[in-house]
């Protein structure tokens, strides 16, 4: 054997040995998913692609979540003629604005004053009955006036903020209303004390009882907000985005200090939009725990991915850059490892701060189309 053929060999041999990227490693994953129902974009509809005259099937996209303010019937009648679902993110206890005129809506600590907002994140106390009914009347006037296929809960949470690497989830709401709702509730009984003495008490020796009362309150919210699907558009679907913690991490915060109870939920809800931001929450090397998340949610509830399944997963994932950036090379291993099962769908967030990253939109693209059946 000549010298040069051995050499050709040995480069080869280098060659094959090299390890695969994880960019590479997802290329070679682009192939067709079936089990993937929704390519969708999260953050408004992406008229900048529409202006170029490029139609979503081409691009392999067939859903667009956007803001219940954002709504309008022309933008829907013009997704919904190119072939794709429209689907409203509501926004349920954020709306800061409502404290301005109700201030006795406003979380309180345990030290019975008022909570400030943490890191700027403003929620409002859950039993507040003027506030629920505003947004149920809203939320009825969305599905009334607007032919979507789905409404989406957002911000479905305590009074914290948790969409970073280290969340601020003070204890609340400790007001009179919610400590008398909590005694009728639950049929105990606390002493007359200062708010202060009485946060300690709930907090240690009700512990449990405060803390499943508060999930409980959060689950009827959505409760509510399922049987008013049913009564104006029944058709539609119910999803919620959501916190991905598993039910361990940050010592149980999940329901703990967020009151969100997934499987309480999950008796109204139709998708569960688990929101694994890879690199917002201190993963940017590893979008591989996008896919351990969500494999972690659906043996937590029980969803595998089947067709006949009821409860469906549709995880959001991260592209737009926020704190830490998202590389182009990384966009097709994202989109990898949230369209595993049991995810059935997927978006991606988010389109406002995504849509001038073109060589990003491109790999998207790119992307769907390859998995699209």
């Amino acid at each position: 054997m000549s010298n040069r053929l051995l050499n050709s060999l040995s480069l080869l041999i280098v060659f094959i040995s090299l390890p695969i990227s994880p960019w590479q490693s997802a290329l070679a994953e682009t192939r067709p998913r079936p089990h993937i129902q929704i390519r969708g974009i999260y953050g408004g509809s992406p008229t900048q692609l529409l202006e170029q005259n490029k139609r979503l099937p081409e691009l392999g996209v067939n859903a667009i979540f956007m803001g219940s303010g954002s709504l309008t019937e022309e933008r829907i009648a013009q997704l919904k003629q190119q072939g794709a679902q429209v689907f409203a993110e509501f926004n349920t206890m954020h709306v800061a604005n409502y404290l301005k005129d109700h201030p006795d809506a406003t979380p309180i600590g345990v030290d019975g004053k008022i909570s400030p907002p943490p890191q700027g994140w403003q929620g409002i106390c859950p039993t507040h009955p003027g506030y629920r009914k505003y947004r149920m009347d809203e939320f009825r006037r969305v599905l009334k006036e607007y032919e979507i296929d789905g409404i989406w809960l957002d911000y479905h949470h305590s009074h914290a903020s948790w969409e970073r690497a280290v969340p601020d989830m003070p204890e609340t709401c400790f007001c009179e209303r919610c400590l008398t709702q909590f005694q009728r509730d639950t049929k105990t009984s606390l002493p007359e004390a200062p708010t202060s003495e009485l946060s300690q008490i709930l907090l240690n020796k009700h512990k449990a009882a405060w803390v499943q009362w508060r999930c409980d309150l959060f689950t009827d919210w959505v409760r509510e907000f399922r049987s008013i699907i049913d009564e104006t558009r029944p058709k539609a679907l119910l999803g919620t985005f959501h916190c991905p913690w598993s039910d361990t991490d940050f010592d149980g915060a999940l329901k703990n200090k967020l009151a969100i109870d997934l499987k309480a939920q999950a008796k109204y809800v139709d998708v569960f939009s688990i929101m694994p931001y890879h690199a917002r929450f201190n993963h940017p090397q590893d979008p591989a725990w996008i896919s351990r998340q969500t494999a972690w949610l659906g043996k937590y509830l029980d969803i595998k991915g089947e067709p006949e399944e009821r409860l469906k997963i549709w995880p959001i994932v991260q592209l737009s850059d926020w704190g830490e950036e998202v590389p182009v090379e990384q966009v097709h291993s994202v989109l990898d490892h949230g369209t595993r099962p049991p995810a059935t769908g997927v978006m991606v967030f988010r389109w406002g701060s995504l849509h001038p990253q073109t060589d990003k939109v491109d790999a998207m693209i790119e992307y769907y189309r390859a998995i699209k059946p």
